[in-house]
């Protein structure tokens, strides 16, 4: 018995691995589909009686199913990946460099949450703001790579992301704290 999986010549693209197109707007449906798939031909039962390569490969293919269907879910990580795939390194731990109007607005959201911070109707809010502003990110992410191809400018969008996602989390706490 050998084992089969949609494209494992494919595993250094995780798009490919799945038959997806590589972009950053994906349907997560499809994604599901072909991992489900992929788990199903590659489930330790299937390859129980099979050698120990084999089932050693199995598990190899089951452990990378996981590792790209975690990374394709998550905008940020699908978005940092497409762009490593193109050569751009976000360097998300060494640059921290961000346009000034996103300082800003960073900013204004930190002083609202601090100032706001008993006032249960203004934090809500203040996260149909955020949330807004997020869906905006991500429809200019999606622009910048599926459309101009401009994984640099993906990836400075992308740090950006990384920060509203930081602050949702800690509005998010705000408003548990409050309700």
């Amino acid at each position: 018995m050998s084992v089969v999986v949609a494209n494992p010549s494919a595993s250094d693209d995780y798009f490919r691995f799945f038959g997806l197109n590589q972009q950053f707007t994906i349907d997560l449906p499809a994604l599901e589909q072909a991992y489900l798939a992929i788990q199903k031909e590659v489930h330790p039962d299937r390859h129980a009686r099979g050698s120990d390569t084999e089932q050693r490969l199995a598990m190899q293919m089951a452990t990378l199913a996981n590792t790209a269907l975690q990374t394709l879910k998550n905008p940020v990580q699908r978005g940092l990946y497409i762009c490593q795939l193109h050569g751009v390194d976000a360097k998300l731990e060494t640059n921290t460099a961000m346009p000034a109007a996103f300082l800003m607005k960073q900013m204004e959201w930190r002083e609202s949450l601090d100032e706001q911070a008993d006032d249960l109707p203004a934090l809500e809010k203040l996260m149909d703001e955020v949330a807004a502003s997020k869906q905006e990110t991500l429809a200019e992410i999606a622009q910048a790579i599926d459309s101009a191809k401009n994984y640099q400018h993906a990836a400075e969008l992308l740090r950006g992301l990384l920060f509203i996602d930081k602050f949702v989390i800690e509005l998010d706490d705000a408003i548990v704290a409050l309700a």
